[in-house]
């Protein structure tokens, strides 16, 4: 089946992709279509704005986490239910192992190009001529011009290109469109009160024609496996506030297809867990919320109870950081936490790792990634430790206490559902 498609990617990061990302999908909705977005690599943030923009959640495209069926499997059941797919890739077009461009080039994704013309005039398209050419393989649909300072300054960027290289469209530099960020990214959706504003600003801005959109032949129809239901009459609480916001879409599928009931509750506001079998801390910011943790001492003793039942429980990340003995602030304030974990989190100035990782448990093998902040100071010795398949420095530890699994690994559950399922079983 086909349907209209792209992969909107970049020279580098802070091009501004994302913003135009979302006004092309505020746009499409706008004009009655049906819009699924993606973001390749990983990212939590992002994709929380393009849920808002398109109105459909926001599932990731990663060959390494995923892998290649995963994703076919997920852009073939777009394709089925959307007039326009549009992928926002990550850093520049050619970074990284895998690469956006290796994405585009698996599905023959045509490759739009969102360029920040702020500082430049002619220099835009030797740019955009090496982004079409650099490498072989590469369906090349055009470019966007990003930060424009006026429709004139368009028109200069514009005639700089090769004649094989339409220039589809542009955005003006304006305040009222730009999307706050902190030391993780952009902010999370849920803190942007006047994000809708924001969106429809953006789509209003845009100068873009929707006939340029060319029409992509998609992939065959490649359902994603059914498994089996090893986690069939297993609750699982998910921890889900301001503190802990990272989970992947398709991790909460992956425990529903495992046959899990999922149910959510606040770590910060909540006197104790719903009934459950088992627990998910995913990542977050407690950093910012560590005084509150600290002052939850029934929550703390509900998560004891838990542990001390032996009931499975996954921390990751920011999840981890919350359970250790003491959390301190990047002011150097020292808070307690949830004390299950021996140890101390740290908030630290600089990035303390960013990069995919793939570790070995007893369970399985699980792929994901870390992006940090903070560091941890802990007696516990690791059961593993990460690898990066692009050769990066992070190799991220893994422990556990009693039935506690914790690390500063964000999982991809389809990257192995039967480890997932191992870890939150009896």
């Amino acid at each position: 089946m086909s349907c209209r498609a792209f992969l909107i990617a970049a020279p580098a990061s802070g091009q501004g992709k994302t913003t135009v990302t979302a006004a092309l999908a505020r746009q499409a909705r706008a004009r009655g279509e049906r819009v699924r977005v993606f973001k390749t690599g990983p990212d939590f943030l992002d994709p929380m704005i393009h849920e808002a923009a398109s109105g459909a959640p926001c599932y990731q495209l990663d060959l390494f986490m995923g892998g290649l069926e995963h994703c076919r499997a997920l852009l073939a059941q777009a394709a089925q239910e959307a007039d326009l797919i549009l992928v926002e890739g990550v850093m520049g077009l050619f970074d990284g192992k895998p690469s956006s461009a290796d994405l585009a080039r698996a599905f023959e994704l045509p490759v739009l190009a969102v360029i920040d013309g702020s500082a430049m005039a002619q220099t835009f398209g030797a740019l955009a001529h090496g982004l079409a050419s650099f490498q072989q393989g590469l369906e090349f649909a055009g470019v966007i011009a990003n930060r424009v300072g006026s429709e004139r300054h368009a028109n200069m960027l514009f005639e700089s290109l090769p004649a094989h290289i339409p220039g589809l469209g542009w955005l003006p530099r304006e305040g009222a469109i730009t999307l706050p960020e902190r030391h993780l990214g952009l902010l999370p959706a849920a803190e942007l009160a006047d994000l809708e504003s924001k969106l429809d600003k953006a789509a209003s801005a845009l100068r873009f024609d929707p006939s340029l959109l060319l029409e992509w032949e998609g992939v065959s129809n490649s359902p994603l496996p059914t498994p089996h239901s090893p986690l069939k009459g297993r609750r699982i609480a998910i921890a889900r506030d301001a503190a802990f916001c990272f989970t992947y879409p398709a991790n909460l599928d992956t425990l529903r297809a495992l046959g899990a009931e999922l149910c959510f509750f606040s770590p910060l506001h909540d006197g104790g867990l719903p009934e459950c079998d088992a627990l998910w801390l995913p990542g977050g910011y407690p950093e910012l919320h560590a005084a509150r943790i600290a002052g939850n001492e029934s929550m703390q003793l509900a998560l004891l109870a838990h542990a001390s039942a032996g009931k499975p429980l996954l921390a990751e990340c920011g999840g981890m950081m919350a359970l250790f003995e003491t959390l301190v602030t990047a002011d150097g304030a020292m808070h307690n936490g949830f004390g299950l974990l021996e140890g101390s989190a740290l908030m630290q100035g600089k990035l303390a790792a960013l990069g995919l990782q793939a570790v070995t448990l007893p369970e399985g093998e699980l792929r994901g990634h870390s992006f940090h902040y903070s560091r941890a100071e802990t007696p516990l010795s690791p059961i593993a430790r990460g690898t990066n398949p692009n050769g990066g420095g992070a190799a991220e530890a893994v422990y556990r206490a009693g039935r506690i699994t914790a690390s500063y690994i964000h999982f991809y559950f389809p990257s192995n559902p039967d480890a997932v399922a191992a870890l939150f079983s009896a």
